[in-house]
């Protein structure tokens, strides 16, 4: 609540300023609890929480995964889980329930393990960019494997390419993304 004193504004008042009183009230939609219900929803299912954020505006944006992939019936289903629970009393909100997508980058362990034996590309907080093998990831970072073009033996005359596992901890990397791939 604020008050604004308004020295043109006439009414009951003799002389002297008059107070104006506005208030608004500002219902943020509670992401701790977001999360718990999700958590509970999604116990006794193969789907997992990414990530929750609340936006301004009272966006409200529910990021889900599952090893084999998440379906828009999992999706829209979440979506109404979560109407059914957060009453309209606690604040008008937009809801989103999606997938983070191929494209995105990694923000839970749970995901580095499924993408384990597949192609990533990591980008380091140093700016070192890496493409190679995600090779195993646990609570304290993650083994990758990465070719590299070394010189050529001499008397030969190609470059010979060497694969070579290096491990990093997530304090090192700024993130890591599937790597999408045609071949």
């Amino acid at each position: 609540m604020f008050c604004i004193f308004a020295s043109n504004f006439k009414s009951g008042w003799e002389g002297g300023n008059s107070p104006l009183i506005f208030s608004k009230l500002f219902c943020m939609i509670d992401k701790e609890k977001i999360c718990r219900l999700m958590s509970e929803k999604l116990l006794a299912s193969a789907d997992y929480l990414v990530d929750v954020q609340v936006k301004p505006g009272n966006l409200v944006v529910v990021e889900v995964d599952n090893d084999r992939g998440v379906s828009i019936e999992t999706c829209a289903e979440l979506n109404r889980y979560i109407r059914d629970n957060i009453p309209a009393e606690e604040g008008d909100y937009e809801l989103e329930v999606g997938s983070p997508g191929l494209s995105a980058p990694f923000k839970i362990l749970r995901q580095y393990a499924k993408y384990t034996g597949r192609e990533v590309e990591c980008l380091l907080k140093t700016g070192e960019k890496l493409q190679g093998i995600l090779k195993s990831a646990d609570e304290s970072g993650i083994r990758l494997s990465v070719e590299t073009q070394v010189k050529p033996p001499e008397g030969a005359k190609r470059k010979q390419t060497i694969a070579e596992e290096k491990a990093y901890g997530y304090d090192e990397i700024k993130h890591t993304k599937y790597v999408i791939s045609f071949k």
